[in-house]
């Protein structure tokens, strides 16, 4: 039975969620994940089932919000898109003023946050060493995608919400960062600004559709394959990294609803090649700090979560 305050805690660790999913190269999946709720999160998505509207058909209200556990889900969504409309604007704010030590420190939060991840692993096999390089591989590689135009058609914004919306359930797919490698976060950010209720709201249905059928699997993978799976999700944490690099050069902008320029493809480099391409300082030692501040902050909390022995 979960307290007041416990409540509280989940608001807090949804507005993580969404902060995080407005930012390319960190997902609203590994915030959930970093703050203990991804296995609770998905096991509530998955049971939004046949049964649950069954139940919600023959008004069984209290029975349905039971089944899918719909107080957690009520309070991590209102975080969610409290974030969104708030607190994102400062993470966003960080990002664009400060590029280097902001992906600096989630640098060294998901670098430690692996190291953490994969100790759950009881027995390592070629099953768990394979899916960790799959996983690896798989995003590391979607880091390299060139951004690709696509029509503004409703049927394209269901499904760039149905496959941005797996940034809230993959760790290390940033929801921000498909809608970037499909072309569509200008179209949307667009669309909020001038209220396109349409095409917002087709875009709202597919996030809805891809949410609920991606939880569905991921949850039966990981009740069935829990240290294939933790490997895995370790791996897309682990090939996002790259995205996540503090020193980037930018290769393509595109100009946002605002009129401001917003870069959409950009690289990797080491710190004198972003100084001879930039032109800006590349903060090193103030790089390694932030990264070692990630890393503090992660150990500390996990740290807390074991003496605490609480799964909030």
């Amino acid at each position: 039975m979960r307290r007041p305050k416990d409540y509280i805690l989940l608001y807090f660790k949804g507005i993580s969620m969404g902060a995080a999913d407005v930012i390319p190269g960190v997902s609203g999946g590994t915030a959930a994940l970093l703050t203990g709720i991804y296995n609770e999160f998905i096991s509530s998505l998955q049971a939004i089932d046949r049964k649950a509207l069954q139940l919600l058909r023959e008004r069984q209200f209290e029975a349905f919000w039971t089944k899918i556990n719909g107080t957690f889900l009520l309070i991590i969504f209102a975080g969610v898109i409290t974030s969104i409309i708030t607190a994102a604007r400062g993470m966003v704010y960080l990002y664009t003023r400060h590029p280097v030590l902001t992906s600096a420190f989630f640098f060294g939060l998901i670098s430690i946050s692996i190291t953490l991840m994969l100790r759950e692993i009881k027995k390592w096999n070629g099953g768990t060493v394979l899916a960790f390089l799959v996983g690896t591989a798989a995003t590391y590689g979607l880091t390299f995608l060139h951004p690709i135009h696509t029509p503004d058609a409703l049927w394209i914004a269901f499904f760039a919400g149905a496959l941005a919306v797996c940034g809230m359930v993959l760790p290390g797919i940033s929801g921000a960062f498909v809608l970037l490698i499909l072309g569509k976060y200008k179209y949307l950010t667009g669309a909020i600004a001038t209220f396109n209720i349409p095409m917002l709201l087709i875009f709202s249905l597919g996030c809805v559709a891809g949410l609920l059928g991606f939880s569905r699997i991921l949850g039966w993978i990981v009740d069935n394959y829990h240290g294939v799976t933790v490997a895995l999700l370790a791996g897309f944490m682990m090939g996002s990294l790259n995205k996540l690099w503090p020193w980037r050069q930018v290769m393509e902008f595109v100009t946002n609803s605002k009129g401001q320029q917003v870069p959409v493809w950009d690289k990797s480099v080491l710190p004198w090649q972003y100084l001879a391409t930039t032109g800006k300082d590349p903060q090193v030692f103030q790089a390694i700090l932030a990264m070692a501040i990630g890393v503090f902050i992660m150990v500390v909390v996990e740290k807390i979560s074991a003496r605490l022995k609480t799964k909030l």
